[in-house]
């Protein structure tokens, strides 16, 4: 059943997130500014609201102190202040302006002293206005006081109003320079990614056999894994040509010697010439065996892991069956659940063959040896056989060697282990075991690359 393919624009999500923060933050920021603008008006009116009681109650005390009439400190604070202000002392009130005497005076005869916000209607008026006040109570010498300061806030609302709504035209400017800023963030940022499309084009056209590696950081992982597939598809076919070479080759001569012979009508096919044609037969079929082994490696494949540990007690079990002579130890410290990036089949055709052919050549002790350190995969396989002679090891698993021009014992496995080694970037090598047999060493990267 196929799969459906969910199709998504990295363009759209992202205009789809980008666009609402902005307007979000664009208006919250226009909204704080409302509230912290109203804030500090307010709280610059307080201040300069006790600080005129504060002159009030300066001027009241020193007309008091010199003996001179109570309405003396009320016209001295007129010539000064421009605000509505109210004192009381006793009987005595001063209201100014007139105007305001229906708001202040019951403040001077209420009980509450501090910031007063509240609203009324001025005398002679028929508009409601919005107030702060301030009431203060004292007392100088044995006789009370009460000083009220007072300012209308119409006209402070009104400029912060005005001044709200310029911070919204400019709001509103700032929010389509952003959202501007956005499109050719995105048009600029989204510029490799039509790159990468561009490249992929011109890849499926055939014009580019890779992808260009200047790429953006974000995109570099990928555009090496795609490059590392193409690499991995043009080492498979390469060997697949290779090998279909090498198997027309090796088969030509017993095919033609066994077509020879079945062509002979002057020689009966006496029981040597049947010898013969099974020889050449058994060749044949050697080579053949050869190649569909090396067929079936994968090599290097993203997302495919091998469980080297599980993989190689099931070996070690099968072939310690096969070989009841041979005892098979496994050394290592990788952690029962380790993975490596490897094919399973491959690994178990690697570990197969090497311990198989120190199996057959073992006379009591096999020692497989898994490791990893410093970003390499080591397989190490021991045997105490009779091994080879020095100056034959480097033959071992030499590729397009016949099989009967190797050194005896050390078959096609061997080849084909040296073929994996080399299409996962490793390497194969031989020398003599510390028991005098045959040890032979895999290491692979610990990465795919």
């Amino acid at each position: 059943m196929p799969r459906t393919r969910t199709v998504y624009s990295i363009r759209v999500t992202l205009f789809a997130w980008l666009l609402p923060a902005a307007v979000t933050v664009i208006i919250l920021a226009w909204l704080v500014h409302g509230l912290l603008l109203e804030h500090m008006s307010r709280s610059f009116a307080k201040s300069r609201l006790l600080e005129e009681a504060n002159f009030i109650e300066h001027q009241l005390q020193e007309a008091l102190s010199q003996n001179r009439p109570f309405g003396d400190a009320g016209r001295s604070v007129e010539e000064v202040f421009h605000h509505a202000f109210a004192i009381g002392m006793g009987d005595q009130q001063k209201v100014s302006p007139e105007s305001w005497q229906p708001v202040l005076t019951p403040l001077l005869t209420g009980q509450e002293n501090g910031i007063i916000s509240a609203s009324a209607e001025l005398a002679g008026s028929s508009t409601t206005i919005s107030y702060l006040a301030y009431r203060r109570s004292g007392d100088f010498e044995g006789t009370p006081f009460t000083i009220v300061v007072a300012e209308d806030l119409t006209a402070l609302t009104r400029g912060e109003t005005k001044l709200h709504l310029w911070t919204a035209v400019l709001s509103g400017t700032l929010l389509l320079m952003l959202v501007g800023m956005i499109f050719l963030a995105v048009h600029l940022a989204l510029r490799s990614v039509r790159g990468i499309q561009q490249a992929l084009l011109q890849l499926q056209a055939g014009e580019r056999e890779r992808l260009d590696q200047r790429m953006p950081a974000e995109f570099a992982p990928l555009t090496d894994q795609i490059n590392a597939l193409l690499n991995t598809l043009e080492q498979r076919l390469s060997h697949s040509r290779n090998a279909l070479a090498n198997l027309s080759h090796s088969i030509k001569t017993p095919i033609a010697a066994v077509r020879q012979i079945l062509e002979d009508d002057q020689r009966p096919l006496d029981q040597q010439s049947r010898q013969q044609l099974v020889r050449k037969l058994a060749d044949i079929d050697q080579q053949l065996e050869a190649e569909l082994r090396r067929e079936q490696i994968a090599g290097p494949r993203i997302g495919h892991q091998a469980h080297p540990l599980k993989q190689a007690r099931e070996l070690l079990w099968m072939l310690g069956r096969l070989y009841p002579d041979s005892h098979f130890e496994l050394v290592t410290a990788l952690a029962p659940e380790a993975t490596w990036p490897v094919d399973e089949h491959d690994l178990n055709e690697m570990l197969g063959n090497l311990l198989d052919n120190a199996g057959k050549w073992a006379e009591k002790q096999v020692i497989l040896r898994l490791a990893a350190n410093n970003g390499t995969l080591t397989v190490r396989v021991e045997d105490d056989g009779p091994g080879v002679a020095p100056g034959q090891l480097d033959s071992l698993g030499t590729r397009g060697v016949r099989l009967d021009q190797q050194t005896p014992g050390h078959g096609i496995g061997l080849a084909i282990v040296r073929d994996l080694a080399e299409r996962y970037h490793g390497s194969l090598m031989f020398e003599l075991s510390p028991s005098g047999g045959l040890a032979a060493t895999l290491e692979l990267p610990a990465t795919l690359g």
